[in-house]
């Protein structure tokens, strides 16, 4: 009987850089359960990836800012799992479901900060807290952070500020967790070419310049430069990696 592979659940893995990071898992070996919040077909699509690699996936609906919907989610997931992985157990957990919200500090408004507060913060912290009687001992959490909580660009007062609460909330994660061998890392990607906060660094050629003039290799980033860092971290390979900050930047801002 082949041994049963470890198993990575991926948060907004429909696409952008939630489907590089589960296609990149996929080729470590791994097995994937994705989210997706309304982008079905997208999801269908990252799945059938995924099986063409050998690796088994299924996706389910979640929206990460509703912590109510988060007991019948976990539910579901552990029925979908028992049919089709033989476990109710996952390795991985990578946190990376998100929106981007561009406004100034003074135009923000309390609508705006409770949505990215909701989604990047409180979903995080409360989903991450309900999947821990699902995460198999000496697994792992890689929550997904921003370069924008280490530099600032005007515009994202409030989405880096929730970043910059994911990392602190990593490092705790990763001190009571330590006991179990459950390791917790955040990956801060720099400025990527996704449709993320309306595509701005890929559609926008002033700003895909601007920025890339502020990276030392000279380009901004593409989704494929993030999926293989966060699937390392999903391998034994990474397994004296813990509480750390990791960004994928390419340099951007030093």
């Amino acid at each position: 009987m082949s041994q049963q592979s470890k198993i990575a659940l991926v948060t907004g893995g429909s696409r952008g850089l939630g489907k590089n990071m589960a296609l990149n898992i996929a080729r470590k070996g791994l097995d994937v359960v994705l989210t997706y919040n309304s982008k079905k077909e997208s999801a269908l699509g990252t799945i059938a990836e995924i099986e063409q690699l050998g690796q088994k996936a299924i996706a389910l609906q979640l929206n990460t800012a509703d912590v109510k919907s988060f007991d019948s989610f976990f539910e579901l997931l552990k029925q979908e799992l028992s049919v089709k992985f033989g476990t109710q157990k996952i390795n991985y957990l990578v946190n990376n479901a998100g929106i981007g919200i561009n406004s100034l500090f003074a135009e923000t408004t309390e609508e705006d900060f409770d949505s990215l507060f909701n989604i990047h913060f409180k979903g995080v912290y409360f989903f991450t807290q309900k999947a821990l009687n699902i995460l198999e001992d000496g697994g792992g959490i890689i929550n997904i952070s921003t370069g924008l909580a280490r530099f600032s660009r005007p515009g994202y007062s409030a989405y880096a500020s929730m970043k910059g609460a994911i990392e602190v909330l990593t490092r705790y994660q990763a001190k009571e967790l330590g006991a179990r061998g459950i390791r917790s890392n955040a990956v801060a990607p720099g400025a990527i070419a996704t449709d993320f906060g309306g595509g701005i660094v890929r559609d926008n050629e002033q700003v895909n310049k601007i920025t890339a003039s502020t990276i030392p290799l000279g380009r901004v980033g593409l989704p494929e430069d993030i999926g293989g860092v966060v699937a390392f971290l999903c391998t034994d390979d990474a397994r004296w990696v813990n509480a750390q900050r990791i960004e994928v930047s390419g340099g951007q801002n030093i």
